[in-house]
């Protein structure tokens, strides 16, 4: 029973270092739990994207904004070995307004799979580590987040610094922050450096959020051209599309007006892919042509003449697209196409010297929408005076109603632990003293009071119940002998009652072997029940501050419904151990009255057998 016991305590004491994975280091108070969840259930990606800069949208809803640096300089990202620092770019933090954006380079996302990081924060001397140069991997050329002054440029968060010529028309709320609005006025223009030239066959893409208020028209939300080589990405009459050089691709789903949607394209040196929303739109099976001059963002290139009319492929030919110069041939009184000015906002521009897969475009559409399916946010924790991660995290979230009824249920266990451990150790050497009075017995045949004036037996056996039983029965016999009586010949009256002397002095034995029983039945009864009485009141708790509150999100009620369901795991951990030492013991209290029992009855036959009655008078027969 007590190695039972001990194996128990030690299993719950090295459970409590197993709540939470290692802290990455101490200085940092408090960490926030981030999955990016490819799954079906949620992001439904099958292949690997690969290394991919994921925005971290904190708000009110997943994050309090406590405890954390007023600039977000103390922010980590540790990967889920707790060993890993992951790069980061704070494009805004606010804990005033309660919303942050955060660019965290994630090296390997993986297909159908749900992976975490560890957001730590929570240190005040910690120095700020914000740098979107390694947010961001050397193949992108270009990112803009329009988190600057309304009438300043871009600036470019990459290391190659290619910020924007102009200032767009003013900044309004974008998707992700801040956008660049386009009112109908000049473009945006990017400069024509090193960086930026796109070879022959080159590889690129482009990728931007693009909300369309007047899709009338063609507009142009991506513009470059170098001589008779051109590449535009627009919009005709809210339909998407992509142009190389006169060739466009086939027209598809049109964009909902006024609505924020994502764009991209990627080429490869074989085909051109226009995206929407992360899903391939139209194709093109060309290559894009050698390009070294400036770039327009909503709206054509400066000084470009106007264009004619591009003759549109065949279905499922793109190939064999007529050039525009043969189609301007052809068809000379073809009217120049003339792009009307974009009207609508433009956000998170970004512009990479590679063909991104489709999986990171998919990434990109699914993340940093408003509503992201691909990343998850899990409870904050602390790591607290306790120590134990999590569980600290969770034992600070227990209210104090709650806290009353743990500390019932945890007076209710230490008590029954001391009984139970107390009762083993006192049947232990009930056993014991049991078996070495039998042993002793055994040898004693027709002399049953060879025993009695044994002292040093007598000391050696005080906590064995057969050695009182067989105690009371001689003291029976010597004081009926010391009355006079003649106990060579004892009647069947006498012998009973010197049974119910040994009788009583059983019961007595039992009773002191149940005493105290009583504990762990009221442990084992009443521990569940005390338990859900405390997870009721902490639920009932909860709801009523949801309620208060006004705001219903789970990361809001989590912590309290689990500080509540705390109270009634406290109660089951009263309750089983108590059950398990219960039955123990009454399975070997049984075991000591049994034997009892036996001796009993063995002492009165072998008291009949020597000092009854009939037996005299056979004897005298005999004689």
């Amino acid at each position: 029973m007590q190695r039972l016991l001990f194996l128990m305590l030690t299993l719950v004491v090295s459970a409590f270092p197993l709540t939470a994975k290692a802290w990455w280091q101490a200085d940092w108070n408090f960490r926030k739990q981030i999955s990016v969840d490819t799954t079906a259930q949620a992001g439904a990606i099958n292949d690997n994207v690969g290394r991919v800069p994921l925005l971290v949208r904190l708000h009110t809803g997943n994050f309090a904004f406590d405890g954390v640096n007023e600039n977000g300089s103390d922010l980590r990202f540790v990967a889920s070995d707790d060993k890993t620092v992951l790069n980061h770019q704070i494009e805004s933090f606010d804990p005033l307004l309660g919303m942050a954006l955060v660019w965290v380079d994630i090296p390997e996302v993986v297909g159908a799979q749900r992976q975490d990081i560890w957001m730590y924060y929570g240190n005040q001397q910690a120095p700020a580590t914000s740098n979107g140069q390694l947010a961001f991997d050397p193949n992108y050329t270009l990112v803009y987040h329009f988190n600057g002054a309304p009438d300043a440029p871009p600036r470019d968060a990459t290391a190659y610094s290619n910020h924007a010529q102009t200032a767009p028309n003013g900044l309004v709320d974008g998707v992700i922050g801040r956008a660049a609005q386009f009112s109908g006025g000049a473009p945006l223009m990017l400069p024509a450096s090193p960086s930026m030239a796109l070879p022959s066959a080159g590889a690129f893409t482009f990728s931007a959020w693009v909300r369309a208020d007047q899709p009338a028209g063609t507009q142009l939300v991506y513009a470059r051209r170098d001589g008779g080589n051109s590449l535009l990405i627009g919009l005709d009459n809210g339909v998407p599309f992509v142009e190389v050089s006169g060739q466009r691709s086939q027209p598809g789903q049109p964009l909902s007006p006024a609505a924020w949607q994502h764009l991209a394209v990627t080429a490869d040196g074989r085909q051109v892919v226009l995206y929407v929303n992360g899903q391939p739109a139209a194709t093109l099976g060309v290559s894009l042509p050698a390009l070294n001059t400036v770039a327009a963002i909503g709206g054509n290139v400066p000084g470009a003449a106007a264009a004619v009319p591009a003759a549109a492929p065949a279905e499922g030919d793109a190939a064999t697209a007529v050039p525009a110069a043969d189609a301007q041939a052809a068809a000379p009184v073809a009217p120049a196409v003339v792009y009307t000015p974009f009207i609508g906002a433009i956000d998170e521009i970004r512009i990479s010297k590679i063909a991104r897969p489709a999986a990171v475009i998919r990434a990109d559409a699914l993340a940093q929408g408003a509503e992201s399916r691909l990343v998850a946010y899990g409870a904050d924790e602390e790591q607290s005076g306790f120590g134990f991660g999590g569980l600290g995290y969770l034992l600070n979230a227990v209210p104090l109603d709650a806290w009353i009824v743990i500390a019932v249920l945890v007076f209710m266990m230490i008590q029954s632990w001391v009984v139970m451990i107390s009762k083993n150790r006192k049947v232990a050497r009930v056993e014991e003293g049991n078996a070495r009075f039998r042993q002793a017995f055994s040898k004693v045949g027709n002399r049953l009071e060879m025993l009695m004036d044994d002292a040093a037996l007598k000391g050696a056996l005080g906590e064995a119940p057969l050695w009182r039983l067989y105690e009371v029965a001689v003291n029976e016999l010597r004081v009926r002998r010391a009355q006079g009586a003649d106990t060579s010949s004892i009647s069947g009256a006498t012998i009973e009652a010197i049974r119910a002397s040994m009788d009583a002095v059983r019961t007595r034995e039992a009773q002191t072997l149940g005493r105290r029983m009583g504990v762990l039945s009221n442990a084992i009864a009443g521990g569940p029940y005390i338990g859900l009485l405390g997870t009721v009141l902490g639920i009932m708790v909860v709801f009523l501050g949801t309620a208060m509150a006004g705001d219903v999100n789970i990361n809001a009620i989590a912590p309290g419904m689990a500080a509540a369901l705390l109270a009634t795991a406290m109660g089951l951990f009263v309750a089983i151990p108590a059950l398990f030492g219960y039955n123990r013991l009454q399975g070997r209290n049984k075991d000591v009255g049994a034997d009892m029992r036996v001796f009993v009855d063995e002492f009165v036959t072998r008291l009949a057998e020597v000092h009854g009655e009939s037996q005299v008078a056979e004897i005298a027969r005999a004689a």
